[in-house]
């Protein structure tokens, strides 16, 4: 993370292309807490307070000689007491109460000229000096007074070894100071006031959802596990009010992201993820939070110690189930301390991972692709933003559909639900995750004092990462090997051809070329129709005659035979076989024009290919905007796909 100008202001508010659904639910666990905004509310209220106080005027009038001074009442002392007090206050004598004379501005109700008599009264009267102190201070000075007159007592007095209890703190934080204070970057970026004031343990944070929610690990990578909570049965949870209830389903469609963290000093040091990673990515999650395409943020939590039990056995069932568990065991001391420090980060769930879906269909590579490049062109001009590890893990994919289903669309629905571009028919969104690597501008709040801003550059050294000198075993892996060198060399050179390793520079990951975007974008698209499924042929069901209704049984007792079909009349025959004939001639007609519709995008695809050719690609393409603004040109997309 490296900063323009040190700053404490809030993240500006800028403009938005597309549309977004409400905001995401925040944190159920921290429910019937005060939010943070509520500081800022005070806030106000006291410069409101503030600036009412500036506007009134005091008058200040003398004291005439016929005023008595008049004495308290309550807790007053005795004169000889003040006097040996004020002694012991003061044992040089009373300070000086002489000032420097102030203007005084006129007023309606102060004279500015006084008579010359009552100029030296107040004077006199200037000069004094009342000194009070409180009625215990008093009592204990006039104590050894009165224990003069007491004769002395042989036997000391009994004090009271009554201990005093210490305030008691909730046994779910880690009261370490110097932990917290390790850590704290990453608490200053959390929401809620429980995630931000100190680190939890993990035992504590896992044990308030045990009850409705049961725990399942989702996917894993290098940085860490991802895991979902999901709604317990009916029978298997506490009865609890409806609107609880919905609140609750709401959070069970979040994921939470667990990340080890490395440890302040030690042998953990530097074996995990840092503070300053975390702190950057939890920042461009909130700024990124309101573009369409990107994940939605809803908070960060730090906790302290080993897996609790729900987490240790969706684990463990995953490593019974699935055949990508390489992830050390949590349970394992050899893997992990005791001590172990982890970042939960909690978003909405953006669905299935691309590698792990099979597609087949023109019409969802058309959406997955197009989908991912307007969400990075609105992440361009939103945040001067670069992803730089766009590999298929980090693209996720929804439906949109009341069922959920993400089979290729029929003929019928494609028909139905095809745009003028030919973009959402497969009704598929995207949503782009994990900027561990990513690069932004975070544009904070500008002052009048301040006309030029100030931003904040959130990113990451990837020549730390040794990510560039790997050699993959398969096509794919190696396409996505040279897809890194093929991102360096553009941040290097602003040639992506150009892949011969140069010295590392410090500080060059900060600047902004977008054109690594198309890099992974070009990655994207190669795989997507690289390795899509064979689809499946739509043939045409032959027409069925129509049956008709039963008819009422007839009253009469006789019933007259049934005529052969053979006897039937010729024109029911040929009204029914022109039925079938016309239904077959639109089924035809409709097959056709959806080959025609898949035909013109297989060869949008084939000609963005040319554009983003490495070598021989379109000269003028510089960024994700640059290509979305071409295809909005060609008519392959309109303006209600991307405003």
């Amino acid at each position: 993370m490296e900063t323009r100008k040190p700053t404490t202001r809030t993240v500006a508010q800028r403009r938005v292309y597309g549309k977004r659904k409400n905001n995401a639910p925040r944190a159920v666990f921290d429910q019937k807490s005060p939010a943070r905004e509520t500081c800022k509310a005070v806030d106000a209220t006291v410069e409101a307070i503030q600036s009412k106080l500036a506007e009134i005027t005091i008058n200040e009038e003398p004291v005439s000689a016929a005023q008595k001074v008049e004495t308290p009442q309550n807790g007053g002392l005795a004169a000889e007491d003040q006097e040996d007090e004020s002694k012991l206050q003061y044992p040089d004598g009373p300070p000086s109460t002489t000032t420097d004379p102030q203007p005084t501005p006129p007023s309606m109700d102060v004279p500015t000229e006084q008579p010359a008599e009552k100029t030296a009264e107040m004077k006199r009267y200037e000069e004094m000096v009342e000194v009070r102190i409180s009625s215990e201070e008093a009592r204990a000075q006039r104590t050894p007074k009165k224990a003069a007159l007491k004769p002395n007592n042989p036997t000391p007095e009994k004090r009271s070894t009554k201990k005093t209890s210490a305030g008691r703190r909730s046994s779910g934080f880690i009261h370490d100071p110097k932990t917290n204070a390790y850590v704290r970057p990453i608490l200053d970026e959390a929401l809620s006031p429980i995630a931000s004031q100190s680190i939890q343990k993990f035992g504590s944070w896992a044990s308030k959802s045990t009850k409705m929610f049961h725990v399942a690990k989702l996917a894993e990578g290098s940085y860490g596990e991802v895991y979902k909570l999901h709604l317990r049965e009916e029978g298997e949870r506490p009865m609890v009010s409806k609107s609880r209830l919905a609140r609750l389903r709401a959070y069970g469609d979040g994921v939470f992201k667990v990340v080890p963290l490395n440890a302040p000093r030690g042998p953990g040091s530097k074996k995990f993820t840092s503070i300053e990673e975390i702190a950057s990515e939890a920042k461009m999650l909130k700024y990124l939070d309101p573009i369409p395409g990107f994940a939605r943020f809803r908070e960060i939590h730090v906790v302290q110690g080993r897996f609790p039990e729900s987490f240790q056995k969706a684990w463990d069932h995953y490593k019974e189930t699935k055949d990508d568990c390489l992830n050390p065991d949590p349970s394992s001391k050899k893997s992990y301390a005791d001590t172990q420090l982890w970042a939960i980060v909690e978003m909405d769930d953006a669905g299935c991972e691309l590698e792990k879906f099979s597609w087949s269909s023109i019409f969802q590579i058309y959406d997955v692709f197009w989908g991912v490049a307007m969400a990075l062109a609105r992440a361009e001009e939103y945040a001067m933003f670069e992803h730089r590890d766009l590999h298929l893990g980090n693209v996720c994919i929804r439906s949109t559909r009341p069922d959920g289903s993400m089979e290729p669309p029929s003929d019928l629905d494609a028909m139905r639900q095809s745009s003028s571009s030919g973009f959402g028919t497969s009704s598929i969104e995207t949503t782009i995750i994990d900027y561990s690597l990513s690069r932004a501008d975070l544009r904070l709040a500008d002052l009048p004092d301040d006309p030029e801003g100030v931003v904040e550059i959130a990113s990451s050294d990837l020549d730390k990462k040794q990510i560039f000198d790997a050699v993959g075993e398969d096509e794919d892996e190696i396409l996505l090997r040279n897809t890194y060198r093929y991102m360096r060399a553009t941040v290097y050179t602003g040639d992506p051809s150009q892949t011969e390793k140069i010295k590392d520079i410090p500080g060059i990951w900060a600047e902004y070329a977008p054109r690594t975007n198309l890099v992974w974008l070009l990655f994207l698209l190669k795989n997507l129709l690289k390795n899509r499924k064979p689809e499946a042929v739509a043939t045409v069901p032959p027409a069925q005659p129509q049956r008709r209704a039963l008819a009422p049984c007839s009253p009469n007792r006789k019933t007259t035979s049934r005529a052969p079909d053979s006897a039937k009349p010729a024109k029911t025959k040929e009204h029914a076989g022109a039925g079938a004939l016309v239904k077959e001639h639109q089924s035809k007609g409709l097959q056709s024009k959806i080959a025609k519709l898949k035909q013109v995008l297989e060869g949008r695809m084939e000609t963005v290919l040319d554009l983003l050719d490495l070598e021989h690609g379109h000269e003028d393409m510089c960024c994700a905007a640059d290509l979305v603004a071409y295809a909005m040109d060609s008519q392959w997309l309109v303006e209600e796909d991307f405003f």
